[in-house]
């Protein structure tokens, strides 16, 4: 059964293709996407993306910079999320990595948001109190805080 499903995926991608949409949740580019924008929902990104993918206008639009597309834009998948992420899964590594301004974590999350390493791991030890400013800091203030940093 499992299989069965994994072949009904892959040939669905094959047949529709991988539309950007399916990387951003918000519809991505396109005329779909522009005429639904400001909208919030679940209709509107099932309609935004449907446009999209009925007038198959994304690739054009990435290409030549149309519809609301960035051909120099760069595929993040919401950088916030894959932060916390990051951080709500290793929040005692990421204080001890913090504290020495290197590791995995400060790697990892300097990856994501495509910045120096070694600057950002500098900046999280010299502003450690400011990030962990008690014992019961939560991941989303640490992830706020840290991307701040980053874009300092």
């Amino acid at each position: 059964m499992k299989k069965s499903l994994a072949m009904c995926a892959v040939a669905a991608a094959i047949c529709f293709g991988t539309p950007a949409e399916a990387i951003d949740s918000t519809g991505g580019c396109g005329l779909g996407s522009m005429a639904w924008r400001g909208q919030s929902g679940i209709i509107p990104q099932v309609l935004a993306m449907t446009t999209n993918n009925t007038l198959s206008n994304n690739t054009f639009g990435v290409t030549f910079g149309t519809s609301g597309c960035d051909p120099n834009g760069r595929v993040t998948g919401g950088t916030g999320k894959m932060v916390l992420a990051v951080i709500e899964n290793n929040m005692e590594q990421f204080a001890m990595d913090a504290s020495a301004g290197r590791g995995e974590t400060i790697d990892t999350i300097a990856g994501i948001l495509n910045v120096d390493s070694k600057e950002l791991g500098a900046k999280a030890q010299q502003n450690f109190a400011y990030l962990f400013t008690d014992e019961n800091v939560g991941p989303a203030d640490l992830t706020l805080k840290m991307m701040e940093l980053a874009n300092a």
